[in-house]
């Protein structure tokens, strides 16, 4: 199994009613949930651990999970409300205003940390779950707990509005990323995160940190691999362009698809990936996130989808 750890939260998307006005209609959402429901499109066995609320839309995102074949047997209710993210469209991109005080998600503590079972092969971390607290400390505690015996993987996916301390989250992102075997990242957020330079140069800084493999996706340029010995690019598909809600959420399940798929879901596999599988993983990235952003919202390819 491939465990995603991170937030779940309704999107509500920007719509017009029978009437005319402007409305916002619910569709289940986050990005570590839109990895986890990719994951089990894309035909991997796919778990997902959160903090789940008992409402509503706590039982919308349960049901999307089931729909896609996500186990959720890990995941923490509560009856504390959902996040809701609302959700504009500015020339095709998104841009969001989250609301996420008290929610189930991010009060997620230390204690609620499960046992991970022996099945989870590998995990992935990321989103809007890593700068905020409670959980983001609990996150970050499970990831360097399970990092010495499991493939893991962070995409720290950053949005600026929700960095309250942005010493402390990068200290964090530091201490997840000594530790990731893949790291992926948009060339938005590796500048962020290491500054200027070419994508190669950044990358390579990112691989000295203790990252193994490194995507760095380039929006509608493609999608590079990086690891120590090589450098791989995928040109992105060409496709009429809907949003890119889920975009970057999908190319992650296709990556660690790939790597289930080549029976390469362990530590040293990872480490000594050569441009085959590299490229592989880019391939099956590539090709999921130019689906996702050819229709509305996060609704990631199933496999057949693919074929």
């Amino acid at each position: 199994m491939i465990l995603s750890c991170g937030e779940a939260l309704i999107d509500m998307l920007p719509r017009q009613s029978a009437q005319g006005e402007s409305a916002f209609a619910p569709y289940p959402g986050g990005a570590v949930f839109n990895t986890a429901i990719a994951l089990g499109r894309l035909g991997a066995r796919s778990g997902f651990f959160s903090g789940l609320s008992e409402d509503l839309f706590g039982q919308m995102l349960v049901n999307a999970l089931a729909e896609s074949g996500v186990d959720a047997g890990l995941a923490v209710r509560s009856d504390r409300p959902t996040t809701l993210a609302f959700v504009t469209l500015v020339d095709g991109h998104a841009r969001y205003a989250f609301y996420d005080e008290n929610t189930a998600g991010r009060m997620l503590s230390e204690d609620d940390l499960p046992t991970v079972p022996d099945s989870v092969k590998a995990m992935f971390f990321g989103g809007i779950s890593l700068p905020v607290e409670p959980c983001g400390a609990s996150y970050e505690a499970l990831m360097l707990r399970e990092a010495p015996n499991r493939v893991t993987m962070v995409d720290p996916n950053i949005r600026p509005g929700f960095i309250r301390d942005e010493a402390a989250y990068r200290a964090r992102l530091d201490r997840m990323i000594a530790v990731a075997d893949i790291v992926k990242i948009s060339d938005e957020d590796l500048r962020w995160i290491e500054g200027p330079g070419t994508i190669d140069e950044l990358a390579r800084k990112v691989l000295a940190r203790g990252a193994k493999l490194v995507f760095v996706t380039e929006g509608a340029t493609g999608a590079h691999g990086f690891s120590a010995a090589h450098s791989v690019f995928a040109p992105a598909r060409k496709v009429e362009v809907v949003d890119t809600v889920g975009a970057g959420d999908t190319f992650n399940a296709g990556v660690l698809a790939a790597l289930d798929r080549a029976n390469a879901l362990d530590k040293a596999t990872v480490a000594s990936a050569d441009k085959g599988l590299i490229r592989a993983c880019l391939d099956l990235g590539v090709a999921a996130a130019a689906v996702v952003v050819s229709r509305a919202g996060a609704n990631p390819p199933w496999s057949e989808e693919l074929a």
